[in-house]
């Protein structure tokens, strides 16, 4: 498998997403906007030149758009490799590109979102744990934070404190989302018009800074669904899987 970094340079021109071809979808441009203002802060998108999802995302931790202090750590955001591509080892040339990037660029070691079980959109833990990672800190939600040190004298990265019981003081459902998944630019709106639609009590927040992001009342910024100020779920939804929570 080659693989190539996507940049400014070459953004416009690289497919980023296997379901979708054209540049004007929302869910292209909204995520191709969101990698475009964050390569300045160091923001890494190496993807295999083959179209499908096989690809990593990591920028430095002080840039990250989550509520964690990880001082001289690399903050992995997502690593995904899915369908016919999976089982054939292209999760470990991406992770041990993103290995030999960090320590070449003086870094600490690498932290990324998971969980005690494989949870949609977050890293499998059993995959973390044979990469050498373990956890760091958990918030009361189950949502871990796993570390990768690359010295015996790191430190630990932790949460802050905003995010260790993630919980609001609103009644109704409440979304916090960033344009991070490109498929918020399209399903957000139509959970918000379904919501309206059944009159269900529904808000979102859509987190369009880095200071807002790392000052969230929850881990998981790309997508965190609240009901009556409780954490309910990380997981991306339509029109339907959210009727369907909301009728359990």
């Amino acid at each position: 498998m080659d693989y190539i970094k996507v940049t400014k340079d070459n953004l416009e021109k690289e497919h980023i997403c296997c379901a979708i071809s054209n540049n004007n979808d929302i869910q292209v441009s909204s995520k191709k906007k969101w990698l475009n203002e964050r390569f300045d802060d160091g923001l890494v998108f190496l993807k295999s030149v083959e179209r499908g999802k096989c690809f990593i995302e990591y920028i430095p931790a002080e840039y990250a758009w989550n509520p964690i202090s990880a001082p001289n750590y690399m903050y992995i955001d997502c690593l995904w490799v899915s369908g016919s591509l999976k089982g054939h080892g292209y999760s470990n040339d991406l992770m041990d590109a993103c290995i030999k990037d960090s320590k070449e660029k003086g870094k600490s070691g690498l932290c990324i979102l998971s969980a005690g079980k494989k949870l949609p959109f977050l890293a499998d833990p059993k995959y973390l744990k044979h990469k050498g990672f373990s956890v760091a800190d958990e918030a009361s939600n189950g949502i871990e934070l796993w570390y990768l040190p690359f010295g015996s004298d790191s430190d630990k990265p932790v949460f802050k404190e905003c995010a260790k019981d993630p919980h609001i003081n609103e009644d109704g459902y409440v979304l916090y989302y960033t344009n991070q998944c490109p498929f918020n630019g399209k399903y957000v709106p139509v959970v918000e018009a379904c919501a309206k639609e059944h009159s269900i009590p529904f808000k979102s927040i859509h987190i369009q800074s880095r200071k807002d992001a790392q000052n969230a009342p929850t881990p998981i910024t790309t997508y965190a669904l609240f009901k009556d100020g409780k954490y309910l779920t990380n997981e991306q939804m339509n029109d339907t899987k959210f009727l369907k929570l909301v009728l359990k």
